[in-house]
């Protein structure tokens, strides 16, 4: 029923005296639904109203929503006018408790939205993290090929804690121009690593593609940036050993102070095409010396790949398997480069390092690392791990030996799609002859000896 002056009833003396000693149980009513009830935190006022669909009485509470909405922080005069108040909305036919859960539905509409665009709103470490968790991570897919980067992402990672995070790591990805992001790779540009820059934007424009795909952004802002924009189109690298380079690299080795499974690892290299990454990486499981064999389970694109072992091969693993090292419990390595830590296999880096000390002139040498600055430099100029792999190659071409089986051998994809579909044969037995072929003359340049006659089979076979 509406208030009148003649439901107010209650005074304040009538109400003090109900807080300090009247009965828990039994409401203090003022008239007109007005009442004051007394729980354990305190005392509250409530409205008895009747629910507007069924006419049931139904307790509403005053001041909900206030932290002090109690007595004596609400006198019975703001009760009263709040009641007025309210009787006042209900004669406009809008029903009070109607009216507050209307507003609790909202607040928690709004407050669902929020957490929304908080969500959308990934910061560049968060997208970045999200993009390595799903594309670089190594995984098998349901056809048996395998996807992601070997390395998990973490040669990318790295390149992002040092360049990219410390300025927009904190940034809201959707938030991010592309002016932001050139200014970074122009200051990998201007520092000489244009490599690196190519790296970083490549990455960049697959992680920002990834975000677009997924509403994180509304648009890639490196989409017409091209390697122009950032270090610019590398050339191709053509460098390969010839046959006095190679003979004057077995005779720089032992001079050059490197250590020995490197030097081990720069004849593995030549002998079997592998890339140095999966060379590092090998364990002694994966390596059978009784017959010959090096399986590599995991490589860059994606396939296994079984290498067979030439005498000239299986004699650096020998040499590899004397400098075998034990754990603290007297157990065996599992790898067969092993870094110095013994928790792993060594950084990729490290070799390319030890290479690349040895290539430059003495005043260019690098604190704390070999002073042998020129002892592998080789008349045709400077030359990587890579190359080795490239000149293995091209030995095996000037040795008769055909594209596809030296695609084979170096565990290339083939280009064909229609090709990789239908022949599945990897020819193993042509690879063992490609490799012993190679291995012969390697041999042959780093001993002086006269070639083994399997390779004047190997032309003669692809002849006929």
């Amino acid at each position: 029923m509406a208030r009148t002056a003649k439901t107010k009833v209650l005074t304040d003396k009538t109400v003090q005296a109900y807080v300090k000693t009247g009965d828990a149980i039994k409401a203090l009513h003022d008239g007109g639904g007005l009442y004051l009830r007394r729980r354990d935190a305190g005392a509250y006022w409530y409205l008895r109203l009747k629910e507007p669909a069924t006419g049931r009485e139904q307790w509403h509470r005053m001041f909900p929503d206030d932290p002090q909405g109690h007595y004596p922080h609400k006198s019975l005069a703001n009760a009263r006018d709040e009641a007025d108040r309210l009787w006042k909305q209900r004669s406009e036919g809008n029903d009070p408790r109607a009216l507050r859960q209307r507003k609790i539905d909202e607040e928690h509409a709004r407050q669902l939205e929020a957490a929304e665009a908080a969500r959308r709103r990934l910061t560049v470490r968060d997208l970045f993290d999200h993009w390595a968790r799903v594309e670089l991570a190594p995984q098998l897919r349901a056809d048996g090929q395998r996807r992601g980067r070997k390395d998990g992402g973490e040669y990318i990672r790295q390149q992002f804690d040092r360049r990219i995070f410390p300025g927009l790591g904190s940034v809201a990805a959707t938030d991010v121009r592309k002016a932001d992001l050139l200014a970074v790779l122009d200051e990998v540009t201007a520092a000489g690593k244009l490599r690196t820059a190519n790296v970083l934007l490549a990455a960049l424009k697959q992680m920002f593609r990834f975000a677009l795909a997924r509403e994180i952004v509304e648009r890639n802002p490196l989409d017409t940036v091209t390697k122009r924009d950032a270090g610019g189109t590398e050339a191709e690298r053509e460098r390969t050993l010839d046959a006095d380079e190679i003979k004057a690299l077995a005779a720089a080795l032992p001079a050059a102070n490197m250590q020995a499974r490197s030097v081990a690892a720069v004849w593995l290299i030549l002998a079997t095409g592998a890339r140095i990454g999966e060379t590092v990486a090998s364990t002694w499981a994966d390596v059978d010396l009784t017959i010959g064999s090096w399986h590599l389970p995991e490589t860059k694109n994606g396939r296994d790949h079984t290498i067979h072992l030439s005498a000239f091969a299986l004699a650096q693993f020998k040499v590899l398997a004397d400098l075998k090292e034990q754990d603290e419990n007297n157990k065996p390595l599992p790898w067969v480069f092993p870094n110095t830590a013994g928790d792993g296999p060594v950084c990729t880096k490290s070799f390319g390092k030890q290479l690349a000390d040895r290539q430059r002139p003495a005043e260019r040498r690098l604190q704390h690392r070999s002073t042998r600055t020129d002892s592998l430099v080789l008349a045709g100029g400077k030359w990587t791990a890579h190359d080795l792999r490239r000149t293995a190659a091209t030995l095996m071409a000037g040795l008769g030996i055909s594209g596809d089986v030296i695609d084979e051998c170096l565990n290339h994809v083939i280009e064909s799609r229609v090709r990789r579909t239908y022949i599945r044969n990897r020819r193993p037995a042509e690879q063992a002859r490609a490799f012993d072929a190679l291995g012969a003359r390697l041999a042959a340049l780093v001993n002086g000896g006269a070639e083994l006659s399997n390779v004047v089979a190997m032309g003669t076979s692809r002849a006929a």
